[in-house]
């Protein structure tokens, strides 16, 4: 299986890994979702305008998440995130993902990993490749 993503231009002007998904909202409508990946991020977050649009019950987190700005105030929610995969079809991801609440946490959603542990994930810049790869397809680093 493989999920392309691309480098996407930012509002900030830098070009970012991602890949495009969908998230299930709380009427059971799927919503455009671009997702950074990030192989450093331990989970899936979604941005506070994402969670706005979801409208999804929230839960109190057993914990806050922190990274290189330090720690920001965030919720659970249980839904879904469906990915395109080779092919054209779909790969569903059920589980419960955090999402901050305040706007200027976080401009992107971020794909963490434990959606991508399941995968080997490429990003390579010089080549053009942002991609989640796992059987039937396989990746090979050859000296050239």
């Amino acid at each position: 299986m493989r999920i392309d993503g691309e480098w996407y231009e930012c509002d900030d002007g830098v070009v970012r890994p991602v890949i495009r998904g969908e998230v299930m909202d709380a009427g059971g409508a799927w919503v455009a979702a671009e997702f950074l990946v990030d192989s450093g991020a331990d989970r899936t977050v979604f941005s506070a305008a994402l969670l706005s649009i979801l409208r999804l019950q929230t839960a109190v987190p057993a914990d806050r998440l922190g990274g290189v700005g330090g720690t920001v105030d965030s919720v659970a929610v249980s839904t879904q995130i469906r990915l395109t995969r080779d092919g054209q079809g779909k790969v569903l991801f059920r589980g419960e993902f955090a999402a901050v609440t305040a706007l200027e946490a976080l401009d992107m959603s971020v794909l963490g990993r434990d959606i991508t542990d399941m995968f080997a994930v490429v990003v390579d810049h010089p080549g053009n490749a942002v991609c989640l790869v796992s059987q039937p397809h396989r990746y090979e680093i050859t000296q050239g």
